[in-house]
């Protein structure tokens, strides 16, 4: 036993102390314990494991006599594995924090609640507690930004024979939208429930969760259709766009001065500005000096509620989701198509994996070709397009699963599973690979342990070795040609891995880091993978390599589409930020997160261009994104089924600064 497990039995075995189930996608991957000692000082335990990555930390909280933190101390390695130092002390009236993110001081003139980094969740009791007492619920935060706590309903639940009174806390500030917990009759963390993927209830209440979630997800409904009702434009007649730049996806190239006529959820017509006429009476929108592009599709999502106004006010209509909760991902898919609620088109990839200690976070496990080919099939009856295969699936099911989807028009992609390459598994069916680091490790061989971190450490340290002009590698790639295998790069979500360190941001996030809520921004501080100095050389070379990897992909004529598997609208931006510094024309970009997108999920012909009789999913951009690809952040108007919608307006719902107003202009 370590010393560290040793400690947490002794202490745990205290009267006054809590311990909570920490759950991902259904399954128990860890917990948390909390004590309050003798003397008040809150003590907490949290560890769990999500794939071999996952959180060990214990932290101690001392408070003052309004509630406020005095001290903390967080030690020991966060989600990827990077070691864990968090201080704060507040002595009379100066506030100071380190860590390996951050480090600064204040002069307080009113009492303020630092917000740890790391801290359990367990611990966020202390912000309800400290803001009973504040005016309106509102309390000033460090290092910045401020709170505001609403108590909301009472609720009685029961499990296992037993009932208690909870109450719902919101708060908001934190984020891009409010933050909900349940605290029990004595004041301390009961619950919270981040939808069907993370969870952290008391230890023999887990059943409750679904319940709580309910209750949750009804507000959330009812505050995003509020918000549709006063942001979406449903014009009564008809929409027309003149002297427009207008993107023609199939063929790569922009239209000067065009002129487009949009009723009712259809494009009516597309012509030279000259020769166009405007329906009587229809809303004329100016669009000189403007590109006007079909709606952006972003391939690899795994949406939730929040997610819809992200896409939407980046101009992303249309949305490819690679694995969610089955109940969850219908309610948002139904939400959105009605437009009761703000969000994109989906597209639904069925998730499975094997059982096992890295098991991917997921209730569709399977083991036997029987139940393998069974949920393949029900997918297929829920309306699922594709398959998406995970690293600790027993290869010998891939050929199985295989056969079963093609037989039911069903595409197969996913992760690589251990002790199988990308070239067995495009020969023995897979139509796509999902991330660019699934490639790298085709040329390691079958035997790494690509189920933990290592998938990614690996491409860290080796991956600047492959010579991309290699056979092997030119033999890798005709088998993908000649198999017309789809790549889903993501390389947005390896930018931070590879490039970043604690206390620093990647360029990504720093285009976007003066927008963002002040907790929100806080994060992109984080860093990525633990790196010391001559591995931070390397996994910089490997991540230069990744986008060198792109740019040969499409030099050898192999698709591409536009997918981030990261924050909901920006990411996407990002994405294409990338394609071009790697070497893709803008206009072929453009046409990857277009038409592209369109074509690989066969909606061309309804979606993915600008053509009349199409629908009317549309973004107007200022500026000209063939030009300079950065533009296509600066979204003016976005159109989603012929409803109009404000981005500026969905993004200061959200928190965030929209673009014409952020303090540092985007590059």
């Amino acid at each position: 036993m370590t010393p560290l497990l040793l400690a947490v039995v002794l202490l745990s075995q205290r009267a006054d102390t809590i311990r909570y189930a920490i759950i991902l996608s259904g399954n128990r991957a860890g917990s948390e314990v909390a004590i309050r000692e003798p003397d008040g000082t809150l003590h907490f335990f949290q560890e769990y494991n999500d794939r071999g990555r996952g959180p060990k930390l214990e932290s101690r909280f001392t408070l003052t006599a309004d509630g406020m933190p005095r001290t903390v101390s967080i030690t020991g390695n966060d989600y990827l594995k990077v070691p864990v130092d968090e201080r704060f002390t507040l002595r009379g009236d100066t506030a100071a924090w380190s860590s390996s993110a951050e480090r600064g001081s204040r002069h307080l003139v009113a009492p303020a609640f630092y917000v740890s980094i790391y801290g359990p969740s367990s611990a966020d009791f202390m912000l309800a507690q400290a803001a009973a007492t504040a005016a309106n619920g509102e309390i000033p935060l460090l290092p910045e930004g401020r709170a505001r706590v609403k108590k909301l309903e009472q609720r009685t639940v029961t499990a296992g024979g037993r009932s208690a009174r909870i109450t719902h806390y919101q708060v908001e500030g934190l984020g891009f939208a409010p933050y909900d917990f349940w605290l029990g009759e004595d004041g301390r963390y009961f619950a919270f429930v981040g939808g069907a993927w993370y969870r952290v209830i008391r230890e023999g209440w887990e059943s409750i969760g679904d319940e709580l979630a309910a209750v949750q997800d009804s507000m959330e409904k009812q505050r995003d259709a509020a918000l549709a009702r006063v942001i979406g434009e449903h014009p009564g007649g008809a929409v027309v766009f003149r002297h427009a730049s207008v993107f023609d996806a199939p063929n790569a190239r922009l239209l000067r001065d065009e002129t487009v006529v949009v009723r009712g959820n259809r494009i009516e017509s597309v012509a030279p500005d000259s020769a166009a006429r405007a329906p009587t009476g229809a809303r004329i929108i100016d669009a000189r000096g403007k590109t006007l592009l079909p709606g952006l599709w972003d391939m690899h999502t795994h949406l939730g509620p929040l997610d819809g106004r992200l896409h939407i006010a980046a101009g992303v209509t249309s949305v490819r989701d690679m694995a969610n909760d089955i109940d969850q991902l219908r309610q948002l898919r139904l939400a959105w198509d009605s437009g009761s609620t703000i969000g994109p088109r989906v597209m639904m990839a069925g998730f499975m994996d094997g059982p096992g200690p890295y098991q991917g976070p997921t209730k569709v496990l399977v083991s036997t070709p029987e139940s393998a080919l069974a949920w393949v099939d029900r997918y297929k009856a829920l309306g699922y397009e594709q398959i998406k295969i995970y690293s600790s699936m027993d290869t010998a099911l891939v050929p199985v699963i295989a056969k079963r989807a093609h037989a039911l028009g069903l595409r197969v992609s996913g992760h690589i599973p251990v002790h199988m390459t990308a070239a067995r598994a495009v020969r023995e069916g897979y139509d796509e690979i999902q991330h660019m680091n699934m490639l790298f490790l085709n040329f390691l061989g079958d035997t790494l342990e690509t189920r933990t971190p290592m998938r990614f450490i690996a491409v860290g340290r080796y991956g600047p070795d492959l010579d991309l002009a290699s056979d092997s590698v030119r033999a890798f790639l005709q088998l993908l040609k000649d198999h017309t295998t789809v790549i889903d790069a993501t390389v947005a979500t390896f930018e931070a891995m590879y490039t970043a360190r604690p206390g620093s941001m990647d360029a990504g996030a720093q285009r976007i880091e003066a927008r963002m809520p002040a907790q929100v921004r806080r994060g992109f501080l984080l860093g990525g993978l633990a790196q010391s100095d001559s591995e931070r050389t390397r996994y910089r070379a490997a991540y230069a390599k990744m986008l060198a990897f792109v740019r040969k992909l499409y030099d050898f004529g192999i698709p591409i589409v536009a997918g981030t598997d990261a924050l909901a609208g920006f990411s996407l931006h990002r994405e294409l930020e990338l394609y071009s510094q790697a070497g893709i024309p803008n206009a072929r970009v453009l046409q990857i997160a277009t038409w592209g997108g369109a074509t690989v999920m066969k909606r061309t012909d309804r979606l993915g261009a600008i053509r009349p009789g199409y629908l009317a999913d549309l973004v107007l951009v200022d500026g000209d994104p063939v030009a300079d690809i950065a533009n296509i952040r600066h979204t003016d108007l976005v159109m989603k089924d012929g409803v109009i919608y404000d981005p500026a307006a969905i993004y200061r719902s959200l928190g965030v600064l929209p673009w014409r107003e952020a303090a540092v202009p985007i590059p």
